[in-house]
């Protein structure tokens, strides 16, 4: 699933995201560490690894595995 990024709280490292249909969901730090990423920006494409009940597990930029 790919979507942006609509809020990213460096302190907290986490952030919400709207999916390309409109569905806004939730990411912890857990799933932005596991990205490897140092930093997010508004408005910025991103990939989500789904788990469990939809929760998010990593986000990922597009297209970089």
């Amino acid at each position: 699933m790919q979507g942006t990024i609509a809020t990213f709280d460096p302190t907290s490292r986490t952030g919400t995201l709207l999916l390309d249909d409109g569905t806004e969901l939730a990411f912890d730090a857990p799933a932005f560490d596991a990205s490897g990423l140092r930093k997010l920006r508004l408005g910025q494409r991103v990939a989500i690894e789904a788990g469990e009940g939809g929760r998010v597990r990593q986000v990922r930029i597009p297209g970089v595995d």
